[in-house]
């Protein structure tokens, strides 16, 4: 097969990575757009570890992003997110990654799509095609680019950087047009091979479903490493995940459920504990309000992805919620205990309405140049 170049740069995002591509260097046929992202990131693969691509194995690791012109008057630039899968030929362009959308700001500076102060700090409007919401990034900026060094320290990723903050618009209701999409705050799913169990399904920044680690029989405070090996937690979580994606309204059956497989995203939640993380340190239940390990496309996450703490956030601010009952925090930002340590979200929710959520992140430029692919 022969092998083609195409420009892109190669980011860190918070704790995930990915492939980014200008718009423009793109064809418009979305299908010829999801072959040269499959071939560019080694899927399908059914070792798992996409050694011809620039994927990794893993879906933080397996991201593009697609950077152009805003298509809306109150934005400074489009972003479009896409998961890839790894063992299947996947392209999913279902929901946001909050991560990879720390990244979106810079490149589109660096890039010259949106101007930029050739020093001090920067603020850029960024539409979320996914969503169709709106991210404000700030982070600072020295002789037109992002001045990456600084002090911010993200527990998953080794060393320090410059703060990025992602201000996460009028949240809710960003796939279902609904914060609470089935209109309770907690509902009961029959979940098939199950039963009944109580699930929060809740959709702010991306659609998630939450349930308590104890109706699953576990503490919540299990490594990622042990949910992998545990096929029958991840069967639940999957079947719940279907169940939810139908009860909000985002499939129309399980079958559409099982092919939409990057929404909602799938959580279980606990109390503040004593909590393992990945480094060896462990995490004081003083430390935290709340705990969560989450799925997605069938992962179990090293760190919660940002959209995840967005809605986990906006969720522990509605009474009724599962989250809410389980969160330790009544007021101000929200420390939120995962596998890699902790990460503070602040989310405010009032008369039902999400009015913002903000996270601090960090990224950087890895490289610069053309991928090289391998045409079908």
């Amino acid at each position: 097969m022969p092998l083609h170049r195409i420009r892109s740069v190669f980011m860190r995002g918070g704790t995930s990575k990915a492939l980014m591509f200008r718009a423009a260097d793109l064809p418009a046929d979305r299908a010829e757009r999801d072959t040269i992202f499959l071939a560019a990131m080694g899927v399908p693969d059914p070792y798992g570890r996409q050694l011809d691509g620039m994927g990794g194995g893993l879906s933080s690791l397996n991201k593009v992003c697609v950077v152009g012109p805003p298509s809306r008057p109150d934005a400074d630039v489009d972003y479009t997110f896409v998961q890839l899968g790894v063992d299947e030929a996947l392209v999913d362009y279902g929901g946001n990654c909050g991560n990879m959308s720390s990244a979106i700001g810079p490149f589109a500076i660096e890039e010259g799509i949106v101007p930029a102060p050739a020093d001090g700090e920067a603020s850029v409007r960024i539409h979320n095609t996914n969503t169709g919401k709106i991210i404000v990034a700030r982070f600072p900026v020295k002789d037109g680019v992002l001045a990456a060094d600084g002090d911010l320290e993200i527990d998953g990723v080794a060393g320090t950087a410059a703060p990025i903050k992602l201000e996460f618009v009028d949240p809710g209701g960003a796939r279902t047009g609904k914060l609470l999409p089935t209109g309770a705050a907690t509902d009961r799913l029959e979940v098939p091979g199950l039963g009944m169990i109580a699930a929060s399904c809740i959709d702010a920044a991306n659609p998630c479903v939450f349930v308590a680690a104890s109706d699953l029989g576990l503490t919540g405070i299990e490594l990622p490493a042990a949910l992998e090996r545990d096929t029958v937690f991840l069967g639940k979580m999957e079947a719940i995940r279907q169940a939810a994606s139908v009860a909000m309204g985002l499939t129309a059956d399980l079958a559409a459920a099982k092919k939409l497989a990057s929404i909602p995203k799938v959580a279980m939640v606990s109390a503040p504990q004593s909590s393992p993380t990945l480094s060896g340190r462990m995490l004081k239940a003083s430390e935290m309000d709340i705990v969560v390990r989450m799925i997605s496309v069938g992962q179990p996450h090293r760190a919660v992805p940002i959209t995840g703490a967005v809605c986990l956030a906006v969720a522990a601010r509605v009474p009724g919620t599962i989250p809410h009952r389980l969160c330790s925090g009544s007021e101000g930002p929200i420390r939120i205990g995962h596998a890699s340590g902790t990460i503070l979200v602040d989310a405010a929710v009032t008369d039902g309405k999400a009015l913002n959520g903000a996270v601090f992140r960090s990224a950087r430029r890895l490289f610069e140049g053309n991928v090289i692919y391998r045409a079908p």
